[in-house]
């Protein structure tokens, strides 16, 4: 768990195209705050749960200057039908070679069933407007962590 990125230190800068195509950077969000979450699947009963979690509370993010960026192995298409279905108004990242997921420390080993194999362990960042790790959870349990980290949000404010 060395990789991953602790509290106090710089944020890596990434370059990663989002549901849209369009190309998204770090330094896109100058003097706002970045959530930015890993999660494994689209449409998968645990990551839509986050989704549509952070949705519900998109507004209270958007009032406290923070964007809301979900980063997944899963294809711009795929994202976008997951947007549609669930009537997300988050922004979703496109990551199928895993390089950010890997910068982030995220593409780790999981056990499932008695069986080990890589995969995206759920986890978020909440970034400064500095570009600053403010705060990090390597291993999120969907049940109420877009409220946790709404909350931390507003402590660290």
């Amino acid at each position: 768990m060395s990789n991953i990125p602790q509290a106090g230190q710089p944020a890596p800068d990434f370059s990663i195209p989002d549901q849209n195509g369009n190309s998204v950077t770090l330094g896109d969000f100058s003097s706002k705050w970045v959530v930015l979450y890993f999660y494994p699947k689209d449409d998968t009963p645990g990551c839509t749960t986050e989704a549509k979690d952070f949705t519900a509370l998109y507004q209270d993010f958007n009032t406290l200057e923070a964007i809301i960026l979900g980063v997944s192995p899963d294809s711009e298409k795929s994202h976008c039908k997951f947007i549609d279905k669930h009537n997300l108004s988050i922004t979703l990242l496109s990551d199928p070679e895993h390089h950010l997921i890997e910068t982030y420390g995220a593409w780790r080993l999981k056990k499932f069933m008695g069986k080990e194999y890589m995969g995206v362990v759920r986890s978020t960042f909440l970034i400064s407007p500095e570009k600053v790790i403010a705060y990090a959870w390597p291993n999120v349990k969907t049940k109420g962590h877009a409220q946790q980290v709404l909350t931390k949000l507003r402590e660290l404010q």
